[in-house]
C-alpha cells in the first residue's frame, strides 16, 4: 500500500489515465467506465478502476503542478506496476494557430520547471511522449503526427511551474520555437515514466486562450471534455 494512494494491490489497473482534478476523474469514472469502484480517497484525490471495452482501465486525480503528480506517478509505477499513464487534462493555447476546445497532444514537454535541472546537475534532459501511445492517440484523433486536423494538434507543450508567472512574456518566447500551450504537468510525467521504463502520453483540451482571453468555466473544465477522454482510451487500450 502506498503513502498517498492507499490501494490495495490488484486495485489499480496497467492502464490508467490522469486528470488533474479529482472530481474529473470522478466524472471520468462515472461517464466512461463499466463497474467503476473507488480504491482511493486519500487527500481527496479520488481513484477508481472500472472496465472501457473489456479493457480493466483506472483513473487517478493528480493534482495540480508537476511536484503533485510526481508522487503520484511515482506511486502508480513503482508500488502498482502501472504500464501506461496517460494525463487527460486541460492547457491554456498560447498561439491562435489553437482554438478553445481543441485537443493537443504533446509529443514533448518543455518546462521552466527545475525538477530536472535538479535531477541531472544542470544538463537539460528532454521529456518525450511514448512513441506508440502518441502515434495511437494522433491516429485516433484523425490527426498525422507533426501535424493538425483543425480541431486536434500533435507538437509541444509547455509545463510551467507557475500559474500566475512573474514573468509572462518570457512564455511568448515558447510560441517562436513551434509550442502550441502551456499546462503544469507533463513534463514530469515523461520524465518519470521514462525513468522507470513505462509508456506516457499528455492528452490536453485548451481551456483557455492566453492571446484572445477566451475561457471555459470550471463545471465545463471539469464535465464537458469528453473527446480527450476517448482518444486516451482509444489509444492506451490499443497500446495495452
Amino acid at each position: 500500500m502506498s503513502t498517498h494512494i492507499g490501494a490495495q494491490a490488484g486495485d489499480i489497473a496497467p492502464l490508467v489515465l490522469m486528470p488533474g482534478d479529482p472530481l474529473r476523474a470522478k466524472w471520468i469514472a462515472e461517464t466512461f467506465l463499466e463497474d467503476a469502484r473507488c480504491y482511493t480517497e486519500v487527500r481527496g484525490m479520488y481513484g477508481f478502476t472500472g472496465t472501457w471495452r473489456g479493457h480493466r482501465v483506472s483513473v487517478q486525480g493528480s493534482g495540480m503542478g508537476q511536484p503533485s503528480l510526481a508522487i503520484y506517478a511515482n506511486e502508480l509505477f513503482r508500488e502498482y506496476d502501472v504500464q501506461s499513464v496517460i494525463r487527460v487534462g486541460s492547457c491554456g493555447a498560447m498561439t491562435e494557430r489553437v482554438a478553445v476546445r481543441d485537443i493537443v497532444i504533446a509529443s514533448g514537454a518543455c518546462t521552466d520547471s527545475s525538477m530536472n535541472r535538479i535531477a541531472f546537475e544542470g544538463l537539460d534532459y528532454a521529456p518525450v511522449a511514448d512513441f506508440g501511445l502518441l502515434r495511437a492517440a494522433a491516429e485516433a484523433a484523425g490527426v498525422s503526427t507533426g501535424s493538425t486536423n483543425g480541431t486536434a494538434h500533435v507538437g509541444l507543450i509547455y509545463s510551467s511551474d507557475s500559474f500566475y508567472p512573474a514573468r509572462p512574456e518570457l512564455s511568448a518566447r515558447m510560441v517562436d520555437y513551434a509550442v502550441l500551450a502551456v499546462e503544469m504537468e507533463a513534463s514530469a510525467l515523461y520524465t518519470l515514466a521514462a525513468k522507470h521504463g513505462r509508456r506516457a502520453l499528455a492528452i490536453c483540451t485548451v481551456s483557455d486562450h492566453l492571446v484572445t482571453g477566451e475561457e471555459t468555466t470550471s463545471q465545463e473544465r471539469e464535465q464537458t471534455f469528453g473527446a480527450m477522454v476517448e482518444i486516451a482510451l482509444e489509444a492506451g487500450t490499443a497500446q495495452s
